[in-house]
Formats: C-alpha cells, structure tokens, sequence
C-alpha cells in the first residue's frame, strides 16, 4: 500500500497552514521550473503534509504568473497522493453568500495562455476530465466541515476565468445564466495537471463575494475581499486540521481512477517516445514504469 501524504494548496489568503509539527522548509527545483515557493513539511496528528502558498509569500505571484506544472510536480516528487486546493471566488448564486465554502466538483476552463499539460510531442497522453474530483476526498472534507460547524455546499460547477482583472457585468450574467455557481482564477489548469500527475484533487472553494451581477451589492474589489479571506483563512484552518487529524495513514485507492489515470491515457508508441521529454516526466512516469 501506498502512504498518505496530503498536500495543501493554499490560495488568497491562506499563506501557511498553522498546528505544522516537525515544521521543515525545502526549496526545490523541477524540470518544469521553480515552484511559487519554498515546500513547507509537517505533520498534523499523524498525517504526513506538505503545504504550498499558490501565490508565494506575500502574494508576489498573479494567477496568470504561476507556474502550475512546477508547482504540481514539484508536490509529486514530494510523494503527494493527496491534494487539497484552497481558493478565493466569486458565487453566481445568491444562496452561495460570502463566508460559505463549495466543494466543487466540476470546472470549465476559461483560461488561456497557461501551460495545461505536462505532455506534448513526443509523449502524448489524454487523461479523462469528466470527473475532475475525487469523491473520497471531497466526502472527507465535507464531513470536516460538518464536525467543525463550517458552512459548506458540497457540489457545484467552478468557471476559471483568467484574470486578473474581475468579470465584466455582462460576463457576469453570462456566467450565471449559464448554470455555473462559482468564479476563481486559480483551479485551471491545476486541477488538469493534478490528473496528469495522479494525484487525487479536491477543491476547497471559498466565497467571498457575489461577482458583480448582484444588485443589492457593491461590485467586487479587493477592499471586501480581504475583509472576507481574513475570516475564511480561520476557518480553512480549522477545517483542514479536522481533516487531517482523522486521515488515513494509506492511500485509500480512488474509485474514479484519479490516481491512476495514465493505464489508459498514454497514446505515443513507447519506441516513439522523446527521451528528453520522458526525463521531464520522471516523477509522474514512475507508476506506470514500474519504478
């Protein structure tokens, strides 16, 4: 069996992740360039963690300017099988108020100009993204949040949109119209590479803001947001801790295949493949290897 270690993305916001015993910091470095910052290992009760702040400390990084593949490879060569996402969005609907967290379970990329694949030519794999959440994972973290008394909806389609700059009123209403309940710049295209990378993703979307199609409130700006992630950031904590002090210590096998996704995604006669690619792959190649 394979150990859990549980990895923790931490969006707006959320920039370490407090109650980390045996607290070590490693920088490293990944054939897909520098991660957003140094990994911070840990444990919370006895569960192996290893925490990563999306946007480096101090919020140096835009969501166009983060380097997603390092920094999913980056938690893959630390041996993270699972991955919490922890983002800031915007809600569509007017029940998903400001302080509530969704555990989304469905994206619609709305993102361009970011690199969403670790393969390419010479080594070409395609990894089903009809469920792009584990539900294991998301049924863990919807039963923290209950223990904790965290409001939480669990379900629920998250547009990533580009960034930086805010949706547009009519962007807004198109969003809305559409179905969509959630609106962040962050999990496109981490949630793909997760995939790729055979790691079990879920999402920890927290709302802090109604966008800006809402009439009785003010449009979105970064004033009200912080005012908001300051009492979300608490209340990730708490619910992180309570989902990590009961996590398994083996890597529960995934039952949508999202921890192995590559027995059946990889297209490239093996005789064909690019030996300087397959290098950069290493660390998500290992498995289906047999390393």
């Amino acid at each position: 069996m394979t150990q859990s270690i549980v990895g923790i993305i931490g969006g707006s916001g959320v920039y370490h992740l407090p109650g980390l015993a045996d607290l070590r910091e490693e920088k490293v470095s990944t054939p897909w360039g520098e991660p957003s910052d140094a990994l911070r290992f840990g444990k919370i009760g006895a569960s192996e963690v290893v925490f990563l702040p999306r946007h480096g400390r101090g919020h140096r990084l835009s969501p166009s300017g983060i380097n997603y593949r390092a920094n999913i490879y980056a938690l893959k060569q630390a041996g993270v099988t699972d991955l919490i996402s922890v983002s800031a969005c915007g809600s569509f609907k007017a029940e998903l108020n400001p302080g509530l967290f969704v555990l989304a379970d469905q994206f619609v990329d709305r993102t361009y100009g970011r690199e969403s694949s670790f393969f390419g030519n010479g080594c070409v794999a395609h990894v089903s993204m009809a469920h792009p959440v584990a539900p294991l994972l998301q049924e863990r973290l919807a039963a923290a949040a209950e223990a904790e008394k965290i409001g939480v909806v669990k379900g629920g389609t998250y547009v990533a949109m580009e960034g930086p700059q805010f949706s547009s009123l009519a962007e807004s209403r198109a969003y809305q119209n559409a179905g969509f309940d959630v609106i962040g710049m962050t999990a496109m295209p981490e949630a793909k590479l997760a995939r790729e990378a055979e790691i079990s993703y879920a999402i920890v979307a927290m709302v802090t803001d109604y966008d800006c199609w809402h009439p009785e409130h003010d449009d979105v700006d970064v004033a009200s947001i912080i005012a908001t992630l300051q009492a979300n950031a608490g209340k990730a904590e708490r619910l992180l801790a309570r989902l990590l002090q009961d996590f398994p210590a083996e890597h529960e096998a995934c039952p949508i295949g999202s921890d192995r996704p590559l027995d059946t995604a990889l297209i490239t006669a093996p005789e064909a493949r690019d030996p300087a690619l397959l290098k950069k792959l290493d660390a998500i190649l290992k498995r289906v290897n047999g390393q």
